[in-house]
């Protein structure tokens, strides 16, 4: 993930080489007598040393000898062995693809300048994809030992990428059905942007970047741009970015300072630090500012390398990679630890693990659906993204490949996507972009439909095949998950001001609480994430008023879905009153059901810390039935309440139980919707 960029001086036509050419498809070499311009003599001979002091470094410094090399190329473009470093030195790049060329290049003008050459070349077409002639090439390689260049080559790494290539051939042939668009100008830059990380609702984005500008203002030694910082973007509008700022001190330092996770709500994100091999940090949202990097757990970070990490939906569980040999299976493996408990992280298993390596961990939303890249499974080469999904039996499913064009022959790594699964973030190196790796949406496409006719051109970035004049042209069907978004401002009910508020997520079947979240303390923003197959009691709560409930009961079928809501606090104070969303009675009924212990369960908290407190309980029904019906109804009802807290040894002089019947809708009973808000238990305060 790594860019580059080289200021290409430009000779004229007056530097040439000597007039007496040699036949074509011969290498010339660095000698006097080849060079008409003693000084461009001098200045090739320089060039080449200082590549080959880059290049011969321990590890080899790829990417600050190309410059030299390319300044030697241009004064002589037709040395093999040049052309062949050169070639060597850009598979080491963000640009590896440009290796081509040169690579063809040493093979006509010297066929046996190195036996490395059928290798380099099989990478190099493997690189463009172009997956039969890469599978000769590799055929006619042979296994070398290391000799000086940090990479031996092994009959087992020939048969590996041979069988990336066929991988290829196959996944090609079916491309995935997505739209790939660059995230524009205000995202990205001329130098290299990557690792995003979005909030669940993709409002927010943070990434980082190699642009000019970092807070320690260093280059990269190996020539890679400026050290790294993180940046951050809101969304503006439905698909516009804000131009992404820099964080700026205590995150980013004078260091690499790089995003690695978000947390759904978008109020911690984790971040790599180059320090102990490589560690992982949580920072905090505090109001508008993030707090300086705390490091995790020594369960999490070791002496080995720890490299990306994502949040489960509810911030009890981190799923991260790391290189650490025990417990491994070889290369980087991922594991989950628990954040709540102190027992050891746990390796995923050979479902997930391979023998290579593993890498740019995802969770989603929804809690099931697992994104990363790994050099194993049916990768097309490098590191290729793919999805797991969790089943019932707590067994994760067989990997699958996202596909081209997603996954290309190169590293694809750090997918993360939106809540509702519509949308993917990634970076690439693809032609067209501003610069290095950039940032791109993915549109993920629901299965192919039926088509139906349409006479318009549709010119869509990142389209897998172009559309002619006049199509068949299937309706897109955007493709989502299981999970809803609840959203929205805290505030006080009188002032309107921000509330800093705790949001708890409780399993009314079960009574447990199973998520704990936190409002921005300045903007009172909150969201929680709530996967299908539950029913839950959402309750918000803050020191000094009174809690607010409400329940989202989603069956497992229930499809993505964004809410947003906003929650006025009210003080508790006489006259307040508050609907108990989550007690439950069946239908015509007056007998709680279980589902109802938590919320009764809070509200004798609440009469237990507040000796004083006096309550009036009262139940509402809508208007269907008769009138003296619902009247009893809504009495008993209030009346069960009471005596569920009476038996739990509240005072009965404390409570008191009203039926109002259909006599106090709070919406118009002119429809299911409003009349399910209408049929509620509410407490009022009548003394404190």
């Amino acid at each position: 993930m790594r860019a580059f960029f080289f200021q290409f001086h430009l000779f004229s036509a007056c530097l040439l080489l000597s007039t007496a050419r040699p036949a074509a498809a011969q290498t010339i070499e660095f000698t006097k007598d080849q060079f008409a311009d003693k000084e461009n003599y001098k200045l090739a001979q320089r060039e080449v040393k200082l590549g080959d002091t880059e290049f011969g470094a321990d590890p080899p410094r790829y990417l600050a000898a190309l410059p030299h090399y390319l300044e030697a190329q241009e004064l002589n473009p037709n040395n093999a062995a040049l052309n062949l470093k050169i070639g060597a030195a850009y598979l080491h790049s963000n640009s590896k693809p440009a290796a081509l060329s040169y690579l063809q290049k040493a093979g006509q003008l010297d066929p046996q300048v190195s036996p490395r050459l059928p290798y380099l070349l099989g990478r190099a077409l493997h690189l463009n994809a172009k997956w039969t002639d890469a599978i000769s090439e590799y055929e006619r390689a042979v296994p070398l030992p290391d000799e000086g260049t940090g990479e031996a080559i092994t009959a087992t790494e020939l048969a590996r990428h041979i069988q990336e290539c066929k991988n290829g051939l196959t996944l090609q042939r079916h491309p995935a059905r997505v739209f790939i668009d660059n995230a524009g100008p205000q995202v990205n830059s001329a130098g290299s942007d990557y690792g995003p990380v979005v909030s669940a609702d993709e409002s927010v984005m943070l990434l980082t970047s190699r642009r000019e500008g970092s807070t320690g203002g260093q280059h990269d030694r190996a020539g890679d741009g400026f050290f790294e910082d993180i940046y951050q973007t809101q969304l503006s509008g439905a698909k516009t970015w804000a131009a992404a700022r820099n964080l700026g001190p205590p995150v980013n330092t004078s260091g690499h300072d790089a995003t690695v996770g978000l947390s759904p709500d978008g109020q911690k994100m984790l971040v790599y630090v180059e320090d102990n091999g490589g560690d992982l940090s949580e920072v905090t949202l505090q109001g508008a500012a993030w707090s300086k990097p705390q490091r995790l757990t020594a369960r999490i970070n070791t002496k080995y390398h720890e490299s990306s990490a994502s949040y489960s939906p509810d911030g009890r569980t981190l799923y991260f990679v790391s290189d650490k040999p025990q417990g491994g299976r070889g290369g980087r493996d991922i594991y989950r630890v628990s954040l709540i408990t102190d027992e050891p992280a746990q390796n995923l298993g050979p479902v997930i693990n391979t023998s290579y390596g593993e890498e740019g961990v995802f969770l989603m939303p929804d809690g099931k659906t697992m994104y990363f890249s790994s050099e194993g499974h049916n990768s097309m080469g490098g590191y290729d993204i793919f999805k797991s999904t969790l089943g019932a039996d707590g067994q994760w499913s067989e990997p699958e490949n996202l596909g081209w064009p997603i996954n290309t022959p190169d590293d694809d790594v750090f997918l993360v996507t939106s809540a509702s699964g519509r949308h993917g973030y990634y970076s690439s190196d693809r032609p067209g972009g501003l610069g290095g790796k950039d940032i791109y949406r993915i549109t993920f496409l629901g299965p192919e439909k039926q088509p139906a006719f349409s006479q318009e051109e549709l010119l869509l970035a990142g389209r897998v095949q172009p559309i002619k004049e006049t199509v068949l042209a299937p309706p897109v069907t955007v493709a989502t998950t299981k999970v809803t978004i609840l959203k929205g401002v805290v505030t006080d009910e009188l002032s309107h001001q921000p509330v800093p508020a705790t949001i708890d997520v409780i399993d009314n079947t079960t009574g447990q609480s199973i998520a704990t979240f936190q409002a921005n303390a300045v903007s009172g923003r909150y969201l929680v994430s709530l996967p299908s197959g539950l029913n839950y009691g959402i309750v918000v709560r803050q020191d000094g008023y009174l809690f607010h409930s409400e329940n989202f009961d989603l069956p497992a079928t229930a499809t993505f879905a964004e809410v947003v809501k906003d929650i006025p606090l009210k003080k508790l104070e006489i006259g307040a009153t508050i609907v108990l969303r989550n007690i439950f009675f069946d239908t015509g009924k007056a007998s709680l059901r279980p589902e109802s212990t938590a919320e009764l369960t809070r509200l004798l908290k609440l009469l237990e810390e507040q000796p004083a407190l006096k309550l009036e309980m009262s139940g509402h029904t809508d208007n269907v039935g008769k009138p003296a019906a619902n009247q009893d109804l809504s009495q008993r009802r209030a009346q069960a309440v009471v005596a569920f807290l009476v038996a739990k040894g509240v005072s009965g002089q404390r409570l008191t139980a009203v039926g109002y019947g259909d006599t106090q809708p709070v919406l118009p009973n002119n429809s299911k919707v409003n009349r399910q808000f209408n049929r509620r238990t509410e407490f009022k305060v009548v003394a404190k």
